[in-house]
């Protein structure tokens, strides 16, 4: 078993996740794993950041199959006893002209975006050692999403008392909302990418909550954070940061120092922490 501290970036084979790869593979003392669905793809990224010089490893992993999950995590607790460093970045976004029928945008959207996460946290999070980083990638629109939800809605969002069984249980009723039609009667936005990050954000502070619980000893400083607006596939060449900007706050949150006992818990954007 190697006592290599190991870094996972989950989507990482394009746009802000491979940049936060980059910057760790510059950064992170330790092996840094880009993670793809696709194994051409990733092996391709990883072949791109080895032509600047730079080292990473790669193994697949698509955030909708659990297997897929569950074989990163027994390779992690073989080879590593372990991660280190866990950086939830995939996710999908429909594009605003496109015409698939909302209540399809929304149950694909929250698969990937929130249940996805939510299950490789499952999985990884009791693998993560002492004085471990955990990062959720999620969005300033979680925010604007957030104000665009009912008065009701909003504060079940906030509460500090709201657990990983009530989030999924109001993530499924969005769903279901939106296949009756009544997502908006029932006082949701009319957003499924802003939901599902809600969902990202509340989760996070959640699992924040959690680890502070049951495993205060150890130090793990668990956020969810916006890069802000980046040009990507996702978001288009007009957005006003390149993914390596996109990837600072990210990296920031992962490389937070050992002596760090914050943030944590907190929604973070250009490196501050922002109220939710």
């Amino acid at each position: 078993m190697s006592n290599v501290p190991v870094a996972v970036v989950t989507g990482s084979n394009k746009g802000i996740g491979f940049a936060i790869v980059r910057a760790l593979c510059q950064q992170f003392q330790g092996d840094v794993y880009l993670t793809a669905r696709d194994p051409g793809r990733g092996q391709e990224a990883v072949a791109k950041l080895q032509e600047e010089g730079l080292h990473a490893l790669f193994h697949q992993l698509d955030i909708d199959d659990l297997q897929s999950i569950r074989a990163l995590r027994d390779f992690l607790k073989e080879k590593y006893g372990g991660l280190n460093v866990l950086v939830n970045n995939a996710g999908i976004a429909f594009k605003v002209r496109d015409t698939t029928p909302f209540a399809v945008q929304a149950e694909v959207t929250l698969k990937t975006n929130f249940f996805g996460t939510r299950n490789v946290c499952t999985e990884l999070l009791p693998l993560v050692k002492p004085y471990g980083r955990v990062v959720n990638v999620s969005s300033m629109v979680s925010s604007s999403a957030l104000g665009g939800c009912s008065r009701e809605l909003q504060q079940k969002f906030r509460s500090d008392t709201i657990t990983e069984d009530e989030l999924v249980e109001l993530m499924t009723k969005f769903v279901e909302d939106t296949k009756k039609s009544v997502h908006e009667k029932e006082g949701w936005p009319n957003t499924a990418y802003g939901v599902s990050k809600i969902g990202v954000t509340v989760l996070s502070r959640i699992q924040a909550r959690m680890l502070n619980e049951k495993r205060k000893g150890d130090h793990i400083l668990l956020n969810a954070c916006c890069p802000g607006w980046v040009r990507t596939d996702m978001a288009g060449p007009k957005a006003t940061k390149s993914p390596d900007e996109g990837a600072v706050t990210p990296v920031y949150l992962a490389l937070l120092p050992s002596d760090a006992d914050g943030p944590h818990g907190q929604f973070v954007s250009e490196k501050t922490v922002r109220p939710w």
